[in-house]
């Protein structure tokens, strides 16, 4: 049979061992698959492999610079938007996503497409590892919870998938998916046919289900009571993680607000969490900080250096790619933010008179994103955030007309960022519409939710995936502009998708490029 691309043999054996305050990274190489997954303690090993390759690179021959794990997916389709501009090529790395270049690279195996393909598929061929072993292994509180994180691990990948490979499931449920595998694979399985979007979803939905029941019923007896498993790094996908990425899922699909208001609030549970002011989280960088809900810890030895996440944002590292190739706010998003707003002040410059090379000193340049240490290239990847679930609790309260609600979780983020953040939302109308036009200043309550998500989570969640769900497209040539690359695009654009990549059609006998290939 033909090899696809994304199945690898056991990452296990070549990732990483359990963790504590930090993850330990011996490598295990010498163990064999059928002895470490003897027990839940070896699937634990299979998970922290999982943990780990989302920072780093090698998914691909080649191109390393812009593909080192998730936060290098996650710029790709954040520079697919309107709000986030880079003001130079530099050498070149992300620019083609941000001009939307990357179209031919389809039949290249170190193009986008082919690495984000080999990367979630990796993920998941892993997961199912674990998954296979949920009739085996005895029902402990480590087992049910190391079978909770391969299922959510699963549901998390196939998000991402279906994201970039497809359009928003409101412009078709029944458009073609992509592959769906439930079962552990090797470089001999047969591939399997596209499907469709509904099917794609049903999975997701079923397996972050899954994974909430198995993590919440880890529980160790302990007197009188029990107590629940407690994961043992900011890493690990926990129960709270799990009801995020099911809200995330079920924003994305749009036909059950209830659903995402549901998973939002119980992440939010999470004991100790509260929004961080802006002062208090600069440089997003912190896994420990109170307002983290998930987060990947990056520690010198295993630090990407040039390739990793800081070195394309942050401009004030001597020698990294941000130096040559500065990344912004876009300015008409910058001027929709009060002035009274603390993320204005400290997560973007402003328009200067004099700029300067090589380094932040230029009009709109971010700030938001910093190195923890320049000399060890080192600062920690954060997955998810609590104010995301109440920016999705207060979405989800709006269209279903339950505007006190929804008023209430904006306050909760608003009044941690701007002194007069209740003057401004007692002006929003109760309405959950929402115009096509994201120059204009917000008038109705859904309008300035989802302004509060875009300065929010600009650079840290890709805003592709919400102009898909929200069928909004844009133009970038606006007066005042300074985006570099000036790119128009209609909300059903093809250019939103990615190709699938032509290796899969190479290794995969029941896709055929004909047929199955995306519009391009």
């Amino acid at each position: 049979m033909k090899k696809i691309l994304y199945i690898t043999t056991l990452i296990c054996a070549t990732l990483f061992a359990s963790c504590s305050d930090e993850l330990d990274t011996n490598p295990t190489n010498e163990v064999s698959e059928e002895m470490m997954l003897a027990t839940a303690d070896g699937g634990q090993a299979v998970i922290n492999g999982i943990y780990r390759a989302m920072y780093v690179g090698n998914w691909g021959p080649s191109w390393q610079q812009e593909n080192s794990g998730i936060m290098a997916f996650v710029q790709a389709g954040d520079l697919m938007g309107e709000d986030h501009v880079m003001r130079e090529a530099g050498q070149g790395w992300f620019y083609y996503d941000y001009n939307f270049g990357i179209g031919s690279d389809w039949t290249s195996a170190s193009g986008r497409q082919a690495q984000t393909w080999n990367f979630f598929y990796t993920i998941i061929s892993n997961a199912n590892v674990v998954i296979n072993k949920e009739d085996v292994w005895a029902s402990t509180p480590l087992s049910r919870a190391v079978i909770g994180q391969a299922y959510a691990m699963r549901a998390f990948a196939y998000y991402y998938l279906v994201q970039f490979f497809q359009q928003a499931y409101v412009e078709g449920a029944d458009n073609p998916g992509v592959p769906i595998y439930t079962k552990p694979t090797t470089k001999d399985t047969e591939g399997a046919p596209r499907g469709k979007v509904e099917d794609v979803y049903n999975l997701m939905n079923s397996d972050i289900d899954t994974a909430i029941d198995y993590l919440k019923s880890a529980q160790f007896p302990t007197d009188d009571k029990e107590t629940p498993w407690a994961r043992e790094h900011e890493s690990y996908v926990d129960y709270y993680v799990a009801n995020g990425i099911k809200a995330r899922i079920a924003l994305a699909q749009g036909i059950d607000y209830k659903r995402v208001r549901e998973g939002a609030l119980e992440a939010l549970k999470k004991p100790g969490f509260s929004v961080s002011s802006v002062s208090d989280f600069l440089g997003w960088n912190k896994r420990s900080s109170k307002n983290v809900l998930w987060a990947l810890e990056v520690i010198a030895s295993q630090s990407e250096h040039f390739n990793g996440f800081f070195s394309h944002m942050d401009a004030d590292a001597p020698g990294m790619y941000a130096s040559k190739a500065r990344r912004q706010i876009a300015s008409g998003l910058y001027n929709l933010i009060p002035d009274t707003d603390d993320r204005k002040k400290q997560w973007w410059r402003g328009e200067l008179d004099k700029e300067e090379s090589g380094n932040s000193n230029v009009s709109y340049a971010q700030l938001k994103f910093r190195f923890s240490s320049i000399s060890t290239r080192t600062g920690d990847y954060l997955i998810m955030r609590g104010e995301e679930m109440l920016l999705m609790a207060a979405e989800a309260e709006c269209r279903l007309n339950q505007y006190a609600a929804a008023r209430q979780y904006l306050t909760q983020l608003g009044e941690k960022r701007d002194a007069a953040y209740a003057e401004r939302l007692a002006k929003m109308k109760n309405e959950a519409t929402y115009g096509d036009n994201t120059l204009l200043a917000p008038q109705t309550l859904m309008e300035e939710i989802l302004l509060q998500r875009r300065i929010e989570l600009w650079g840290e969640f890709p805003r592709a995936f919400d102009l898909k769900r929200l069928q909004l497209g844009y133009n970038r040539s606006y007066n005042g502009s300074n985006h570099s690359a000036k790119v128009s695009l209609d909300p059903a654009d093809v250019s939103f998708v990615y190709a699938i990549p032509r290796v899969e059609f190479d290794g995969n006998i029941n896709m055929d490029i004909a047929t199955d290939q995306n519009p391009m």
